[in-house]
């Protein structure tokens, strides 16, 4: 007798079972929706065979995994889509993706917009005619001989590299065949019509540019056709706040070939990025850090200390000077910081010793995995290394927690999620090291009481890590800052601190980045807000324009005194409608326009139009300028100029020599 143990019911067979057979014991509705089998907790297709005592799960398509199933059997309906319209096209690897899937294909000739509509119609048919898909063993030689009989050398190459201890299988689906490892659906009628073609890419065979070029085809596929509208709506909003198009309107930065993956920064995006790096700067001063610059460049033997050459070099520069010594450019700030640690002899009662550093770093990325500041090979960290004893990794831990999740809220990012990310499969340090440290992250996260998800193998090379999740405007998830348990590179730098016992000790570094990368955060900023950025990030805060000449002299003065005040501000006196200024400065996401014209150099008022409003409202200057300025200071370092005494202000209207209005007038205290 077979004991099958579904959620809140048991199942027993007295002979072998297939998972469509479980299926249709359920019945109702689970048997109709059924897609999968998980069994002992691995994706099996329902024509599996069950031949002994197991926990099983249906999937139906509201199951976690089932996406993942659904947007797999789309590249393969697309690619027999492709092969029934374009025989001589080669198919190669296919798999899903987040959000999709894509298939790379070996053809002469490009695909055009209209052989993707072509070949979406041509999906839809297979869905249609609801093609059973079914999974045969086949042996490596006549696999072989099949696929290069079809032309299909790309495939016969994939199979050469299967290793002989592993099953080969091969699923059929109609007259078409394709090497795969599965599952897959029972039919292709299961998959649905809630899929879209997206685009056409290159992408070398194997991902290297030795290579082949092939065509990638992306597609992306859901549940139910909400889902698919919600996130092509997603798309679409995500083009309109493409950051690299707001670079431009807003004459941010640019990208050139002779610096591929580094960002030439404008006026107006260096101001934005040093904004972001002084708010930093502010919130880590207060939280007891000191701030250090190191190296650019370090000898390839203190990378080999630290590990990174072994782990890591394959994506570092480096470079031969005279001397025929070998050095590196950074690809991360922590061995450095261990050298500032080492200077001097630390105590117990030095620690913990936080040590943050805006460190310029350098990575090589594939040229095709380049995107703007999201994907660059020059980026700089806002990198911080406590240096604590095991003891208070647990505190230090939510501290630092707190501190990012309080930044994040204050740029406008409520959603945030948390994962635990444990050792990887390529790491330094043996298994009782990452046992303590990935027992104190446990114990660190679980203090602060936030709620977190694992991330199994995705640590860092030296330690486990946090990684925080930002979800944007429209619902897009970014991973942006980091906290690492490192028990073990302070050890490798010969690193230490003598401790209440009179003996030395390894301390103890955790690693933390709040942005993580700050060109990357910054891209990110602009996507959330589309570019609409609050007034006191925007690198240009206002516009004093003029209606006509009359009005120069008095925007002239108007700009002076907002920037008395500390804002950061621009006139245009140029011979252009106003409207066309009003116009201009939309498009370059200016937040606030004050309009002046001889009425209001008289009355000594100002017109104030906010970027995304309509219309405008007639402010006193004094009014305007105690607005502007009261917003455009952070709510951690609240206001105080206007807020006590309003008299202040009226001595720094003077102080410009604008006069101020009898009605407003400094009166004596009473």
């Amino acid at each position: 007798m077979i004991q099958i143990l579904l959620p809140n019911v048991a199942q027993s067979h007295d002979q072998p079972v297939r998972g469509m057979e479980i299926a249709a014991q359920r019945g109702g509705m689970i048997a109709d929706e059924a897609l999968a089998l998980k069994v002992d907790g691995v994706l099996r297709d329902l024509n599996s065979l069950i031949d002994d005592d197991t926990h099983a799960e249906i999937v139906t398509r509201d199951h976690p995994e089932a996406l993942e199933l659904l947007r797999h059997d789309a590249a393969h309906v697309m690619a027999e889509a492709v092969k029934e319209l374009f025989p001589e096209t080669q198919v190669t690897i296919g798999p899903a993706i987040e959000n999709g899937f894509y298939y790379d294909f070996a053809r002469d000739q490009s695909f055009t917009p209209e052989d993707l509509a072509a070949i979406e119609a041509r999906m839809r048919q297979i869905v249609a005619r609801d093609e059973p898909i079914q999974r045969e063993i086949w042996q490596r030689d006549d696999a072989v001989r099949y696929f290069e009989a079809k032309g299909e050398h790309y495939k016969a190459e994939i199979i050469a590299d299967i290793p002989d201890s592993e099953v080969l299988s091969v699923y059929r689906q109609g007259e078409f065949r394709d090497l795969c490892r599965g599952p897959h659906l029972p039919s292709t009628g299961k998959l649905g019509t809630a899929f879209k073609l997206l685009n056409v890419a290159g992408a070398y065979w194997r991902g290297d540019h030795r290579n082949p070029m092939l065509q990638r085809i992306y597609g992306t596929a859901w549940r139910n056709q909400a889902e698919l509208d919600a996130y092509l709506h997603q798309l679409e909003e995500a083009e309109k706040r493409d950051h690299r198009k707001l670079g431009r309107e807003m004459d941010l930065f640019h990208f050139q070939e002779e610096a591929p993956g580094a960002v030439f920064w404008h006026p107006k995006g260096w101001t934005l990025f040093q904004t972001l790096i002084d708010d930093m700067r502010q919130r880590q001063s207060r939280a007891g850090y000191l701030e250090i610059n190191t190296p650019d460049i370090l000898d390839r033997s203190l990378w080999e200390r630290s590990g990174h050459w072994e782990k890591f070099g394959e994506n570092m520069f480096t470079t031969e000077a005279k001397e025929e010594r070998v050095f590196a450019l950074k690809p991360m700030n922590c061995p450095g910081g261990v050298q500032i640690y080492k200077q001097g002899i630390k105590s117990y009662r030095d620690l913990p010793l936080r040590i943050a550093e805006f460190g310029k770093v350098h990575r090589f990325e594939p040229s095709g995995a380049l995107h703007g500041l999201m994907r660059v090979r020059a980026f700089t960290q806002d990198d911080a290394h406590i240096f604590c004893t095991e003891e208070q990794i647990t505190e230090e831990c939510r501290i630092v927690c707190q501190l990012i999740l309080s930044i994040y809220y204050d740029f406008g990012f409520e959603d945030v999620r948390v994962k635990f990310s444990d050792r990887p499969p390529k790491r330094i340090g043996s298994d009782a090291i990452w046992d303590r440290s990935e027992a104190a992250l446990t114990a660190a996260i679980e203090a602060t009481g936030l709620s977190y998800t694992t991330n199994p193998g995705e640590g860092a090379f030296y330690g486990p890590k946090l990684e925080f999740v930002l979800r944007d405007a429209i619902g897009r998830d970014w991973q942006c800052g980091t906290l690492q348990v490192d028990l073990t590179l302070p050890e490798r730098l010969g690193a230490f601190y003598v401790g209440s016992d009179g003996e030395k000790h390894p301390p103890v570094m955790l690693h933390r980045a709040l942005f993580g990368s700050l060109e990357r955060f910054t891209g990110i900023l602009l996507e959330h807000y589309a570019g609409k950025l609050p007034l006191w990030l925007a690198p240009v805060q206002a516009v004093v324009a003029t209606i006509t000449s009359d009005g120069d002299s008095y925007a002239n003065e108007v700009a002076a005194l907002l920037t008395s005040h500390g804002l950061r501000v621009e006139t245009d006196l140029r011979n252009e409608k106003i409207g066309y200024k009003i116009r201009e400065h939309s498009l370059t996401k200016v937040p606030a326009l004050l309009v002046v014209g001889k009425r209001e150099a008289k009355e000594h008022t100002v017109s104030l139009r906010r970027l995304g409003r309509d219309g405008s409202e007639t402010l006193t200057l004094r009014e305007a300028v105690i607005r502007l300025e009261t917003e455009a200071l952070r709510s951690t370092n609240p206001p105080v100029r206007f807020m006590q005494n309003d008299c202040v202000a009226d001595e720094l209207f003077c102080s410009v020599g604008l006069g101020v209005p009898a009605a407003n007038a400094c009166q004596p205290d009473r």
